[in-house]
């Protein structure tokens, strides 16, 4: 005897899509299968950047609607995974006033947009200071560093989570 099983969803691949699809179809009473050749969130998935970010990137591309839901699904990640997210700390060096200027205003646009899903306010911080914490970097011009809050997460330690 034959056992059919009749699925109204089946996804191809247990990474961090795959996951997140099943997840939402279950929510939504759906029949659903989730099958991957390997371990979850082994492929593509495990090689993400581990950024949570709020979308700073596309600030300066001005797409306000983008940063927007990206610091909305950031924040709720944060929120409802503690245990997986943590804030993380950026330092961008300046060494012009045009520099101070636009990423100061940018990065504090970036804050108003985030709202209260911010991870934390930016800051311009001295030369001394940025030198200091980015010990690194090129002294010669520095004028001082603008920093900023974003999020870093175990992106495998959430795909077991979602599975």
């Amino acid at each position: 005897m034959s056992f059919v099983k009749e699925w109204d969803i089946v996804i191809i691949g247990g990474g961090a899509s795959g996951l997140g699809i099943a997840l939402d179809a279950i929510s939504r009473g759906y029949k659903t299968l989730l099958v991957d050749q390997a371990d979850f969130a082994k492929g593509t998935s495990s090689r993400s950047t581990k950024l949570v970010h709020g979308g700073v990137r596309y600030l300066a591309q001005g797409d306000v609607q983008m940063v927007r839901a990206a610091s909305i699904e950031r924040g709720l990640l944060h929120r409802n995974a503690p245990h997986l997210v943590k804030d993380q700390t950026f330092i961008v060096p300046v060494y012009s006033l045009w520099s101070r200027i636009k990423y100061s205003v940018g990065l504090k646009i970036y804050d108003r947009i985030s709202g209260k899903m911010s991870l934390g306010r930016s800051v311009f911080i001295s030369a001394k200071e940025t030198l200091e914490k980015l010990p690194g970097i090129k002294a010669e011009g520095l004028k001082g560093g603008v920093l900023y809050y974003d999020g870093q997460f175990d992106d495998a330690r959430l795909a077991l989570n979602l599975a």
